[in-house]
């Protein structure tokens, strides 16, 4: 370390990797206003913060197996706070919003734009609540940040008719429901067929439509919107790539054959 730096903090690290998960790999430099913005809640400096991110990178386990690097001395202090993080995907991300929250001197419901009316007025139900819709929303906001807010199914790039899918269903996996790397970007149609089996992913990343929908060639719609995707390769995101044992599982428990 430089004569004059300080040390990170495990506080400030939390929230920098809060941030990588909602920017895209492409965004990860001096110029985002997210990253202004971070810089100033923490008395960093815009570089320093930027390179933190990238130091990330160097970490991320579907970056590697893609060869893409990051920057090479990321410290012992990041790698620990990455695996805290990379590991409990069930508990960090909702930590983090309320440490953000924290550090913006607000709460973690007026951060996350959740309305009062949405929300009941005591007790342990309404934290439950508050919990549901932060981590959603992280949740949707790190999986479009990942495929760059493109469907990756038919390349779609409106927000508003994108989902944030799981693989693993949210009700059969608690622990890898925020997990980014079971999550996919896709348009709401094509959600519901997702979710109904009527489509699937492959562990090589390709699209496989049902039979079900295979026998029905002679309808248009049905042509045009799914038996033309069949064995396309999906699009794949800058980072957190599908996990591919969580597609393994969609393809065994999921799919109709």
């Amino acid at each position: 370390m430089k004569t004059g730096q300080k040390l990170w903090t495990r506080e400030e690290l939390i929230l920098a990797i809060n941030l990588y998960c909602k920017l895209p790999f492409g965004r990860l430099h001096n110029s985002n206003p997210e990253i202004i913005k971070l810089s100033n809640l923490i008395g960093r400096t815009v570089s320093a913060v930027a390179y933190k991110l990238v130091n990330f990178a160097s970490l991320d386990p579907s970056l590697q197996v893609r060869g893409i690097k990051g920057a090479a001395n990321a410290s012992k202090l990041d790698a620990e706070i990455w695996n805290e993080f990379y590991n409990n995907w069930n508990l960090l991300p909702y930590e983090s919003e309320k440490l953000l929250a924290n550090f913006q001197h607000t709460t973690v419901e007026i951060l996350n734009h959740i309305p009062e009316t949405e929300l009941r007025r005591e007790g342990l139900t309404r934290e439950q609540l508050v919990k549901v819709r932060v981590n959603q929303s992280f949740f949707r906001s790190s999986i479009l940040a990942s495929y760059n807010n493109t469907c990756c199914i038919t390349g779609i790039t409106q927000p508003e008719l994108l989902v944030a899918g799981h693989i693993k269903p949210w009700s059969v996996d608690e622990k890898n429901r925020l997990n980014p790397q079971n999550g996919i970007a896709i348009n709401a149609l094509h959600d519901k067929a997702f979710e109904s089996g009527l489509i699937t992913i492959t562990p090589d990343y390709k699209i496989k439509i049902s039979p079900s929908l295979l026998k029905q060639k002679e309808s248009r719609s049905i042509e045009d919107y799914f038996l033309k995707l069949d064995n396309k390769d999906i699009i794949l995101p800058s980072k957190f790539l599908p996990d591919i044992e969580f597609l393994k599982y969609h393809n065994e428990f999921r799919f109709k054959f």
